[in-house]
């Protein structure tokens, strides 16, 4: 492995620093997604039984406990419930507005380095190429054949490893932003719950 990532020179440096921030990300994301679709099944629960014993006060306290996006949003319509019922929805509208990049967070930066891994293999096999033609105009026909050997492998290293952090990375972001859509939608759900009850009283 240290032989394989010596043979593609510096540019190696770059490419395994994409692939341990992507790493970070896509575990940190999966956890995070995985917590906030808990703790929101819970919020459900916890949200039907308060507004059958119509006690507004444990709604609200279910919210701070599950803190996630959808539970902030529920929380800021409880806070106005009193308000009407257009000022209420505008004012739910703009806070799912404002939890909305907590969702996509670090998403740019994975989607990002999906696109820089390839560009730096791109590169490394470029200036691989460019070194082994070197090699071959310095030396006749065949020229320096350990010079040659390492020239190519630093074009195929560079290129695989770009590859493999990059192919990663572009099926985690492409998964994280069909799961933001989907919280998204059962945000959506809820909260429209939430406001028709509270609209219509029906605790």
């Amino acid at each position: 492995m240290l032989e394989a990532i010596k043979a593609g020179g510096l540019l190696m440096i770059p490419i395994i620093i994409c692939g341990i921030v992507a790493t970070f990300i896509i575990i940190e994301r999966c956890y995070y997604f995985y917590m906030i679709k808990k703790r929101d099944r819970e919020l459900i629960l916890h949200l039907n039984d308060a507004f059958v014993s119509k006690d507004l006060t444990a709604a609200e306290s279910a919210c701070v406990e599950a803190g996630t996006p959808t539970a902030q949003v529920i929380k800021r319509a409880l806070e106005y419930k009193r308000l009407p019922e257009k000022d209420l929805r505008e004012i739910v509208s703009a806070k799912m507005d404002s939890v909305v990049p907590n969702l996509e967070h670090l998403l740019t930066p994975l989607g990002t380095i999906a696109n820089v891994a390839t560009l730096f293999g791109l590169l490394g096999t470029v200036t691989g190429n460019i070194r082994a033609f070197g090699v071959l105009g310095a030396g006749g026909t065949m020229g320096n054949p350990a010079l040659l050997a390492n020239a190519i492998a630093e074009a195929l290293v560079t290129t695989v490893a770009g590859l493999s952090v990059s192919i990663p990375a572009v099926i985690f972001h492409n998964y994280f932003v069909s799961v933001v859509n989907r919280r998204l939608t059962e945000m959506q759900s809820a909260v429209t719950t939430v406001l028709v009850r509270l609209s219509g009283r029906v605790l």
